[in-house]
């Protein structure tokens, strides 16, 4: 029975009309390519052609598709045989003709608008829908608010396209803020406003929300919902029922979203039904109000004294993401924190509420905070603890499950040092770090040769090996020692320590480099004394955040390694990673200077100048995205900075393996073997007496 809503009379299959578009390639880089929107808008075409009825010649399909239309799965029905001659390129150009120019010339009473692929907020809040032809100095789009406030003016003859519905399958988080990503702004304009129409618009997501997409069934779930509501119906009751859908599409998320196995929310973005009745989503039928869990002032107050003068601590962001988990939520998708303090931080958590056991996400937040503050400041750490207890106490919380330990890394240290009277060699020791600092072997103040350093090294290593278990000579791994740093003056940080060649498998006939076998870094403790206040706060600001922020990368070219450069790095908190495009020589050596002097913590760069083939940061991207394209560097945010170490040994295995496998020298130099990490991490470092 299709409901009693004020349908235009002859509204049918002929009278409507629609611009269905799913991008999944774009120009700017292959990074922002998706699996599934193309598909998504095959599938909406089909329901619109088929038990719809509509006209395919009433339908604008624009497409941009991973592998090309023709590797589409396209329905078997001449409807979309149609379209599949018809439809165009997901371009703004494309878009704008069929939006702007073509379909307010039609005579009609629906017009559907259906888009799947990537979206954007702008300034204003206004949703951009990136366009197939999106490149960095320009970021082609559609501006949908605004296209939507234009068809709603007298531009579009009075008469015509009364009902206007937007469906949309795509994130709502804000545009990327980037200098190199221009997105510009975009209006339409309009005429007078025309009373009597009613737009109808239902988001995938709400503000800050990732929509989420199933990779590999190629489909977007908030599409697989709503497909599913309008099911066979006709376009008639489709759209009779399309407030009614929204309802049952709210309630699905919103029941994933409190078993925990979604973050997405579809949003009616204008409240109002086909009358211009409201149907706010606090009043949706079905099932008890959620008891909000949110903290009450006695907890906020207990926070400020706590949390008054407090930095960030270290444990900051894992602290964030553990809060989700153990209340039984799913993680937001982006990393970082919602702000630069703790309060700020506990404020976001609390305005998310909890999970569906009631737990507030804050309160798992501070007592992840306590654990980890336990070793470094046990006072405040028992005062957190307090707080937890008489929080879950008052407000009859259930209990939490304890925080997980920090994670156990075991490091080999190797510190050099020129000996005082300019003798040939250096002095040496090697220290162990795991949960206890081992002094295990020194040089006895006697000056030694690179080389002697490298055979007690491989000795310590091999000893480590059989202590653990392993057999260094039948090629089984150390699973003891995982990273090795080398502590070093000034002009031995362009050393290939990662080359040295290290026995392997049985006899120890087959050598491997200390590079493709452990996590190799070089530190350069003698010339941070003068920037210790800057190396910390840069170093605590990257850890707070996870290891991931927008302003945390730098890359460095030639012409910006001036005098003043070291100042510019050193200003403030950012850039906490300097990746180094500059020649060999003058400019690498200019550029180390000014790291230094900015007390900058972490850097990459090529022994022997030059940067691969679409830069490091493409080359160091996450391992699980595509690679970043030849017009735009992948966005600086995406690379975890805090993982570099053991992402630098998979880039230098996968260089070697590709080296082997295509027997060119050349080709593994290129594929970044020959990567250098200065990684000084100033919470993992010892002050030592002076080996002379």
């Amino acid at each position: 029975m299709i409901p009693t809503v004020p349908l235009p009379p002859g509204l049918g299959p002929r009278r409507t009309f629609a611009l269905v578009a799913g991008v999944e390639r774009y120009d700017i880089t292959r990074r922002w390519n998706l699996h599934g929107p193309a598909r998504d808008a095959l599938r909406f075409a089909r329901w619109l052609t088929g038990p719809g009825e509509v006209p395919p010649g009433n339908v604008r399909l624009l497409l941009s598709p991973l592998e090309g239309p023709d590797a589409l799965e396209w329905p078997d029905t001449p409807a979309m045989e149609a379209l599949r001659t018809a439809h165009r390129p997901a371009t703004e150009e494309n878009v704008k003709s069929a939006l702007l120019d073509d379909l307010p010339q039609c005579d009609g009473d629906l017009l559907w608008i259906f888009w799947a692929g990537h979206g954007y907020l702008g300034p204003r809040q206004e949703l951009i829908l990136p366009c197939a032809d999106a490149r960095p100095s320009q970021i082609r789009h559609l501006n949908l608010d605004s296209a939507l406030r234009w068809w709603r003016t007298d531009l579009v003859k009075q008469r015509r396209f009364p009902l206007q519905a937007a469906l949309v399958d795509c994130c709502r988080v804000d545009a990327p803020r980037d200098s190199r990503l221009n997105f510009g702004t975009t209006d339409y304009g309009g005429g007078s406003s025309v009373p009597g129409r009613r737009q109808f618009r239902l988001y995938a997501s709400r503000e800050g929300e990732a929509a989420q997409n199933d990779a590999e069934r190629g489909a977007g779930r908030f599409t697989e919902a709503l497909l599913g509501e309008l099911g066979q119906r006709s376009v008639r009751e489709g759209v009779a029922l399309l407030p009614d859908a929204a309802r049952s599409i709210h309630r699905t998320f919103q029941d994933l979203r409190e078993r925990g196995q979604g973050w997405q929310l579809p949003q009616f973005l204008v409240d109002r039904d086909w009358d211009a009745c409201s149907f706010l989503d606090g009043d949706l039928p079905g099932g008890p109000a959620a008891r909000a869990t949110r903290l009450d002032q006695a907890a906020w107050d207990g926070l400020g004294e706590l949390f008054e003068g407090r930095e960030l601590p270290r444990c900051a962001y894992e602290a964030y993401t553990w809060a989700f988990k153990a209340a039984g939520c799913t993680t937001p998708v982006h990393g970082g924190l919602p702000g630069e303090g703790l309060l700020e931080v506990v404020q976001d958590l609390d305005e998310r509420q909890g999970g569906p056991g009631g737990m507030p996400l804050a309160v798992p937040f501070v007592r992840f905070v306590a654990d980890r503050a336990g070793t470094g400041d046990a006072v405040w750490a028992a005062r957190l603890r307090d707080w937890v207890r008489t929080t879950r106490e008052r407000l009859r919380l259930p209990a939490l499950p304890p925080p997980p330990a920090p994670p156990r890394r075991t490091a080999l240290h190797v510190r050099l040092e020129a000996p005082p009277g300019g003798e040939d060699g250096f002095l040496a020791r090697m220290w162990l770090r795991r949960d206890v600092t081992e002094h295990i072997w020194e040089a006895e103040g006697s000056p030694v040769a690179l080389d002697a350093v490298r055979e007690e090294l491989v000795r310590r290593l091999a000893a480590f090996a059989r202590a653990s278990g392993g057999d260094p000579e039948a090629g089984q791994p150390d699973d003891t020692v995982e990273r090795i740093e080398f502590h070093v003056p000034y002009e031995l940080l362009d050393t290939a320590f990662d080359e040295w060649p290290v026995p392997r498998g049985p006899g120890g006939r087959t050598t491997r480099t200390l590079g493709l076998l452990y996590q190799v870094v070089v530190r350069c403790p003698q010339e941070r004394e003068d920037t210790r206040a800057d190396w910390r706060k840069k170093w605590r600001r990257l850890a707070s955040q996870g290891g991931r922020h927008p302003d945390a990368v730098r890359t460095v070219e030639d012409a910006e390694v001036t005098d003043v450069l070291g100042m510019e790095l050193g200003a403030g908190p950012a850039p906490a990673c300097v990746l180094a495009h500059t020649s060999a020589g003058a400019r690498t050596e200019g550029l180390l200077d000014a790291v230094l002097e900015g007390g900058v913590p972490v850097m990459v760069w090529r022994r022997g100048g030059g940067a691969p083939a679409g830069g490091l940061l493409g080359l160091l991207a996450p391992p699980d995205g595509p690679e970043g394209g030849a017009d735009c560097l992948p966005d600086p945010g995406a690379l975890d900075v805090l993982t570099l170490p053991a992402r630098v040994r998979e880039v230098r295995r996968a260089a070697a393996g590709a080296g082997r496998a295509s027997g060119s020298v050349r080709q593994q130099a290129e594929g970044g073997d020959r990567l250098v990490l200065l990684w000084d991490d100033p919470d993992d470092t010892l002050t030592l007496r002076s080996l002379s």
